[in-house]
């Protein structure tokens, strides 16, 4: 698992430095992934970390958007095999009111990410697979900062949805695992311009059906492990 605040106290160095605009993950089009069906979706919290200096958040809220957006970025794929994603919250900040122009914290999100295949009831990988996702600038937050243009729960809603395309991205780093022919189109399209919406904190988007397992996991820490 994840170490614990030594390996997490450099990154708040990191947190002060500017990061490119990423793009909204709801916009985004959605890649192939084989034969991919999300099964379990499971995130924890349990040794979540603050990285200084940050905004306060609850675990409780930390998990509520973030499996909301995992679910609404896999919930879609309906490939013939089960897989389990599971997720362990390992720090996070969330960028205070800086210096417009001189000192913009930008808030960041540690993850530790485990992908399972239901029907061998193995995980895919050795280790968790560590993930660091920062905020990003916008036009909105290169000048003021984000802690000026949005409050926690923004900072927060935008850190989970590019969580959940940066496990994406690395799941899709691994194509033999969901059997991904190289040549297949997109699964959805990225929408049309006049199409694209954006879902708040507010009106979050519904969670995807459970989908029945083969080889239940059996407890939230086995499948974070």
């Amino acid at each position: 698992m994840f170490p614990r605040l030594p390996r997490l106290a450099p990154l708040a160095f990191v947190i002060g430095l500017g990061a490119c605009a990423a793009p909204d993950p709801l916009n985004d089009e959605l890649p192939n992934m084989g034969n991919f069906q999300l099964g379990h979706n499971i995130v924890v919290a349990d040794s979540m970390q603050q990285i200084p200096p940050s905004r306060d958040a609850s675990a409780e809220d930390w998990v509520a958007i973030l499996s909301s957006e995992i679910d609404r970025r896999f919930g879609e794929y309906d490939g013939d095999r089960l897989y389990h994603i599971g997720i362990a919250i390992d720090g996070y900040a969330l960028a205070p009111p800086g210096i417009p122009l001189v000192l913009n914290p930008r808030s960041i999100l540690v993850l530790s990410v485990n992908v399972w295949d239901d029907a061998a009831g193995v995980k895919l990988h050795e280790e968790p697979e560590q993930i660091v996702v920062m905020e990003g600038a916008s036009s909105e937050t290169a000048v003021i900062g984000s802690g000026f243009a949005r409050n926690s729960d923004e900072q927060m809603q935008v850190l989970a949805r590019n969580a959940a395309r940066r496990i994406q991205q690395w799941m899709l780093e691994n194509p033999e695992w969901f059997s991904i022919d190289p040549d297949a189109p997109p699964f959805r399209a990225a929408p049309a311009v006049g199409e694209i919406t954006v879902t708040t904190l507010d009106d979050p988007p519904p969670p995807a059906e459970p989908a029945a397992s083969v080889v239940p996991v059996e407890t939230e820490a086995a499948a974070v492990q």
